[in-house]
């Protein structure tokens, strides 16, 4: 389907059902711009205490190497590393931390067990040089080059302007030359944490535009999720006439239970269940035209008495429900109607034994 069709936003259903597969909006360079920020913020906090172990280690390594105890053989890079190893650790720990604030704040951790699948058509070498020369890896090329550019430029900027002093550096004393080098060092990375933050933040908009334009709907893929979530309509029409169905012939089947049948000819008919089992009489089945029909030759069939008496029909239809006992207001005219079948099944008892 043409993608001028896809006019509706996704719905939520599909942007779940997206995110199982892993598509996400989220850009790759936050995270790590969030971490260089936080390195940044961290070292201008604490600049005074950096700057007194950073020249506490200078002094250190020159006195190592004065003394011998530091060997060409010596692993300069593991030996410095050991000697900040806290100062390390709070960097890398705060970096972490701010890369997992961004990684949430483009929606979270997802496991996409989907994505994980191989994919055969990955590895065709066709399939693949489509992929390398397409529009969109030409955009990706051009979106991590960019950044990477604008950081080169901040740095040659920053050492280009103090190019004279970085030749003079040997001339420094170890304090001057530690204050020197962390002041450089803090203003490259804040212009290169402020050039990847937004960068970063212009780069999720992007991808966030880029998909909910993937995720679009048309009005067909919307009837279709309908479909396929709550039921064609002409499947749950169906569901629901077979439930009734499946109801009015259990209704039809309990009629037998009734001790009498009120009716109104041709419009209600209100089957009455009654024994010493029950508090008050219960409506076992009720119904209408065609129903009430149907519940009034069920009744001849088992044997079960008619009543003719349509405002007691009338009531007994309006306020209760099947399987609900009869009001207390109606007490009184059913216990007459059940009085008088009584006494005509006694009549008719006795009338076979009258004519011996």
């Amino acid at each position: 389907m043409a993608n001028h069709d896809k006019t509706e936003q996704a719905t939520p259903r599909k942007k779940q059902k997206a995110r199982e597969k892993g598509q996400i909006a989220r850009s790759r360079d936050l995270m790590s711009s969030l971490a260089l920020a936080a390195t940044v913020l961290l070292l201008a906090a604490q600049s005074s205490g950096f700057a007194v172990q950073w020249h506490g280690l200078l002094r250190r390594t020159l006195d190592a190497a004065a003394t011998g105890e530091l060997q060409s053989g010596t692993p300069l890079l593991m030996w410095a590393g050991t000697a900040m190893l806290g100062t390390l650790a709070l960097v890398l720990g705060l970096s972490w931390l701010a890369a997992a604030v961004g990684a949430l704040a483009q929606g979270g951790l997802v496991f996409a067990p989907a994505a994980l699948q191989p994919n055969l058509s990955r590895l065709s070498p066709a399939t693949r040089l489509e992929q390398l020369f397409s529009l969109p890896s030409l955009g990706r090329l051009l979106k991590s080059l960019l950044p990477g550019a604008a950081i080169v430029y901040a740095v040659v900027a920053v050492l280009g302007r103090d190019w004279s002093r970085v030749l003079h550096l040997s001339h420094r004393s170890a304090a001057g030359l530690t204050l020197y080098s962390l002041a450089r060092i803090f203003e490259v990375g804040w212009k290169c944490a402020l050039v990847l933050l937004l960068w970063s933040g212009a780069d999720y908009l992007i991808e966030r535009h880029k998909l909910a334009s993937d995720l679009r709907m048309s009005r067909q893929d919307l009837m279709d999720e309908y479909k396929e979530t709550e039921g064609h309509p002409t499947v749950k029409a169906r569901i629901r006439r077979l439930r009734r169905q499946v109801q009015r012939r259990r209704m039809l089947a309990d009629v037998k239970r009734a001790a009498v049948v009120i009716t109104n000819p041709g419009e209600f008919a209100v089957a009455l269940e009654y024994g010493p089992q029950l508090a008050a009489p219960t409506v076992v089945a009720k119904g209408r035209n065609l129903l009430a029909q149907q519940i009034k030759q069920e009744a001849r069939w088992q044997g079960v008495p008619l009543v003719e008496n349509p405002p007691l029909a009338h009531a007994l239809y309006r306020a209760v429900e099947i399987g609900q006992s009869i009001p207390p207001k109606l007490y009184a005219v059913v216990a007459a109607v059940l009085a008088a079948i009584c006494r005509a099944q006694e009549r008719a008892q006795r009338a076979p034994r009258g004519g011996v």
